[in-house]
């Protein structure tokens, strides 16, 4: 990997989804975003990555039968040093379910989750650096991290992956925004008793869409369901919505777009 495809440890790097049904999450996403989709590295079992225009956004993997686990999309943060990044998880309190293990040529990874239980992914990236193009219509453009409450979860995240923490959340919120080289790089959100039962702690995915309100309506027609309409906020307008296996995230028009 060249230097200018590097990114640095803890920026946002590539989103994955595990689904019971592979054909139809495609055919699902594929009329959402206009993904196309092509085999993946074989040693993650029946796998594709997601396509914009030819270039990667994102990954779904097929879910062992023998698992009942629901389908949930997993951020994946950059590191250097994948084992390294594994084993302070570990001693910072956190839990490495999965790997570290080699994707082929493409890179390390490892699948994590914090001490309130969020799964998160690790890529230490090779051959493949991760999402090609961030932040357009159809792609990624934002992860955030809901929690019971974020100073604890704060701490772990700042002491695995080198974060700076931004201003302050205006008062009567719980949310901090992480810095990578004193840019944004993803949020966490104290919700408290707010957050679900059946889910805990977990991080979320946001997707840049031109109309978040007919994207909305798109899902639906899709199969998959609105959990909170579309409404603006400091972020822009979005909406909450999930799958039809129950994947949630967040379709947005970010702010000046």
């Amino acid at each position: 990997m060249t230097e200018a495809t590097r990114r640095e440890p803890g920026t946002p790097c590539w989103v994955s989804l595990m689904v019971r049904g592979l054909d139809a999450t495609e055919e699902f996403y594929g009329e959402l975003f206009g993904w196309e989709f092509r085999p993946g590295p074989p040693e993650l079992g029946p796998y594709v990555r997601a396509l914009l225009d030819g270039r990667e956004v994102a990954g779904i993997g097929r879910l062992p039968v023998d698992r009942g686990l629901p389908g949930a999309w997993t951020a994946y943060l950059a590191s250097d040093d994948a084992d390294r990044t594994a084993e302070s998880v570990r001693c910072s309190g956190g839990t490495v379910a999965v790997g570290p293990l080699d994707a082929g040529d493409a890179g390390r990874l490892a699948i994590c989750s914090d001490p309130c239980g969020a799964v998160f992914g690790v890529w230490q990236a090779a051959a493949f650096p991760g999402t090609s193009v961030p932040g357009v219509p159809g792609a990624p453009v934002w992860n955030e991290l809901l929690t019971y409450e974020s100073e604890q979860v704060v701490k772990f995240y700042r002491t695995v992956f080198g974060y700076g923490t931004g201003p302050s959340a205006s008062a009567g919120q719980d949310r901090a925004v992480l810095l990578v080289e004193g840019r944004p790089a993803v949020s966490v959100r104290g919700v408290g008793a707010a957050l679900p039962r059946s889910r805990g702690a977990h991080w979320t995915t946001w997707f840049e869409v031109t109309d978040p309100d007919a994207s909305a309506r798109r899902v639906e027609e899709l199969g998959g369901r609105t959990l909170r309409p579309p409404q603006d906020g400091p972020e822009g307008r979005r909406a909450v919505v999930a799958d039809p296996e129950g994947a949630v995230f967040t379709v947005v028009r970010s702010t000046g777009r």
